[in-house]
């Protein structure tokens, strides 16, 4: 027997009526490029599934291992292939089940039959598999409806095909079907999680930092190299953008007073990341920006940040506590990278009593007396990109 083949459930692009073929085109596109170092890779899309076949069992072991993370797929199931001989079946039937948990599990054997010249019916087939599997897995009870374990075997022509397991996938939808946006990224818990579900959303991400040394250290840039690394792993490549911000960072709090600094800041961070979505064909500007839960997130501080641009602002974690949050960043692996104890420009010239309902007039006043224009291009102009994932043996060598 050998495991050569995956069966992928699509999920909500099943609802996609006529667009249906391009967001599958879409999620086809994206396992190729993921998995291009895995030469015995083919693919065959159908309307309502998609069949991976690899010949390569380490390549099997990568694929099954990696494509829970890659969005537009609901689940899948690895695919074994044995003879036509039932005590082929039996035996690779035993085999799968005794990898699985059994323990006050109900089971049921499935069998669909294509291929009518073999020799047995379905009733047959059932019970000479179930019976040997039931009669070597003592803890297994039956159950026709809603099983624990619903044993499929599919008799085709060439070999019979046999699955159990059913893995969860990403859902969503595949990446680049929702266009590209540039996310701001900060280093802390709250950005990833928004990045992450935007990708989620078939969105292509841009990212976008803002470095200010000397204080902003290396240590708190490469954790958001870190960062951007990990949101490279859906399936997707990003490229960020790293901003000098020292310069007009250090103009704010020159000339704008002390409580309404965090707002301008945060104004001029937008002007910055709306010169950098039009050099990059984003269409939106994504934030991590939670209501309520700092100063610069009320909806008084929200407008007069928006009043920069007519760039649609997109805050996928606008209605979540930081509980919720917190916990989506475990689970996609980003929470340990944030808690690291480096600081971040947006911490940094913290005013000790930030106005939370800003007016937009006034902020704009104070901002007139100086002229941003000119260090606003040179900070883009000045930026350093980054491409995710980054090359980590070339990486290593440059460090030596």
């Amino acid at each position: 027997m050998k495991t050569n083949q995956i069966l992928i459930r699509y999920g909500e692009l099943s609802t996609k009526g006529r667009n249906r073929k391009a967001f599958i085109s879409r999620l086809r596109n994206n396992i190729q490029t993921l998995f291009a170092g895995t030469p015995t890779l083919r693919i065959k899309a159908e309307r309502d599934r998609m069949f991976l076949f690899c010949d390569d069992e380490q390549g099997m072991e990568d694929i099954v291992s990696r494509l829970p993370y890659v969005f537009g797929i609901q689940s899948f199931s690895p695919v074994t292939q044995t003879s036509l001989e039932l005590d082929d079946m039996k035996h690779t039937a035993l085999a799968i089940v005794s990898k699985m948990d059994t323990k006050d599990k109900s089971f049921k054997v499935s069998v669909k039959r294509p291929n009518k010249e073999f020799p047995y019916e379905k009733p047959e087939i059932m019970r000479t598999i179930g019976g040997y599997v039931l009669g070597n897995t003592p803890e297994l009870t039956v159950a026709m409806r809603n099983p624990d374990i619903d044993l499929s075997v599919e008799i085709r022509q060439d070999a019979a095909y046999m699955m159990a397991e059913t893995i969860q996938g990403a859902a969503g939808l595949p990446i680049g079907a929702g266009g590209r946006a540039l996310l701001m990224l900060s280093g802390g818990i709250d950005s990833p999680v928004a990045g992450y579900h935007m990708l989620k959303r078939g969105v292509r991400l841009e990212l976008i930092h803002f470095f200010s040394p000397p204080f902003t250290t290396e240590r708190a840039k490469e954790k958001v190299l870190d960062l951007a690394e990990k949101l490279s792993g859906f399936g997707s490549p990003v490229t960020l953008h790293i901003i000098p911000f020292t310069e007009i960072q250090q103009e704010v709090h020159k000339q704008v007073p002390d409580n309404i600094t965090m707002t301008s800041t945060r104004r001029m961070m937008m002007r910055i990341a709306d010169a950098v979505r039009a050099k990059t064909d984003a269409k939106a500007i994504i934030t991590g920006e939670s209501l309520g839960q700092v100063a610069s997130q009320t909806l008084e501080s929200l407008q007069a940040i928006n009043a920069v641009t007519n760039t649609p602002i997109l805050r996928p974690l606008i209605a979540q506590d930081k509980l919720e949050i917190i916990e989506t960043a475990q689970a996609i692996g980003t929470y340990d990278i944030s808690i690291r104890p480096y600081e971040d420009c947006c911490t940094i010239f913290t005013p000790a009593n930030p106005k939370t309902k800003p007016k937009t007039d006034k902020v704009e006043h104070y901002e007139s007396f100086v002229s941003f224009d000119e260090m606003i291009d040179r900070a883009v102009a000045e930026r350093e990109i980054i491409e995710f994932p980054r090359n980590k043996q070339q990486h290593f060598e440059d460090l030596l």
